[in-house]
């Protein structure tokens, strides 16, 4: 199998002690690329790091995180900016808005999540979203600055049927990631009426670790017991989601 883990911060801390083991656990699980969202300035050449290291499996994107906006957001964005301009990287992400931790920055927040729109329709570049608590808001700045140019991933969707055909009929995709293996999320009723071709498999390592390993430090590795689930959903091989999902993600991002 060739899957692709869309959404995975395997640069951080957590991974630390066995960073370069995990990679490789995950490419010999068949996970032969990783999506790197970027949070912060601060995170940044942690990520870079890691791209250095494996570049042809460990792919970066650029942007600032919701929960990341504060009251310097706009020199943050301006690094953002900058570092699109090398050409570097596959997306622009980790962006959108997260009004479940704090409310103080919202307006900022949205602000925010409206220049890198903006940024990724300017370089040509595809978009992951994180939304939180967030949804209709999240989804009306991306229908405004929709103009056919504008694709992507709602990162870690969790939506209901109805927030489902909404992303779709934008053209975006969804990230379906471990809370589909938990028993009472409900997100799995959701998935099975999701059709096939606007769905990508993601871990957000090293959190929403799936079953059987919840409770424990995420991996990019644990991507095919996501991939399983969703086979069983959909009443498919396993094999079967992994065609479908990686050519999702090869059809959004600019993978080889």
């Amino acid at each position: 199998m060739f899957l692709v883990d869309t959404h995975t911060h395997l640069y951080l801390g957590q991974f630390d002690d066995d960073r370069r083991e995990v990679v490789e656990w995950a490419i010999e699980q068949g996970v032969e690329r990783m999506l790197l969202p970027n949070i912060d300035s601060g995170s940044l050449q942690a990520m870079k790091d890691l791209h250095r290291a494996f570049p042809e499996n460990c792919l970066p994107m650029m942007g600032l995180h919701p929960t990341s906006v504060k009251d310097d957001y706009l020199a943050e964005l301006e690094l953002v900016e900058k570092e699109l301009q090398t050409g570097n990287y596959i997306a622009v992400g980790e962006i959108g808005i997260d009004l479940y931790w704090d409310k103080t920055h919202s307006d900022q927040q949205k602000d925010a999540f409206r220049r890198q729109l903006r940024m990724a329709k300017a370089f040509g570049l595809p978009v992951s979203i994180h939304t939180r608590d967030s949804f209709e808001l999240t989804f009306r700045i991306v229908k405004e600055e929709q103009n056919g140019k504008l694709k992507g991933v709602f990162h870690c969707f969790t939506g209901s049927g109805k927030e489902a055909a909404m992303v779709a009929d934008t053209g975006f995709l969804m990230g379906i990631g471990g809370i589909v293996t938990f028993k009472n999320a409900g997100l799995a009723e959701v998935v099975k009426t999701i059709p096939e071709e606007f769905l990508v498999l993601e871990t957000d390592a090293p959190f929403l670790t799936p079953a059987p390993f919840r409770g424990k430090r995420n991996q990019s590795a644990y991507l095919k017991f996501i991939a399983e689930k969703l086979a069983g959903l959909k009443s498919t091989a396993v094999e079967e989601i992994a065609e479908i999902t990686t050519r999702n993600a090869l059809r959004v991002f600019p993978l080889k």
